[in-house]
């Protein structure tokens, strides 16, 4: 599988999740996974942008990674975490269609 395919199925991933966690009683569990296929994806796109030397996304999704980690955690109200989960999830479903690497 190419580059390119890897980055949309980590990406599509992740924003189902993002799209998920908007709905309201969803146990704490789901968003500690959360984070993690977050992490994952946003890491993973982040170390394809270098390879490929776009300076640019690599801070963006090096940024997303820190933000998600599942091992350092950024804590933050529900409401909050709703608005950046639902930013994000827009950015990564546009970053599915026009990224190229």
């Amino acid at each position: 599988m190419s580059q390119n395919k890897n980055k949309n199925a980590v990406l599509s991933i992740a924003v189902i999740f993002l799209f998920l966690a908007l709905i309201n009683g969803l146990p704490y569990g789901f968003f500690t996974f959360l984070r993690f296929i977050v992490f994952t994806a946003s890491a993973y796109v982040a170390w394809a942008a270098y390879k490929v030397k776009k300076q640019e996304l690599i801070w963006v999704f090096g940024f997303l990674a820190v933000l998600f980690n599942p091992f350092i955690l950024v804590h933050l109200n529900r409401e909050i975490w709703s608005v950046i989960d639902f930013i994000t999830g827009l950015f990564m479903l546009v970053s599915i269609f026009v990224l190229k690497l």
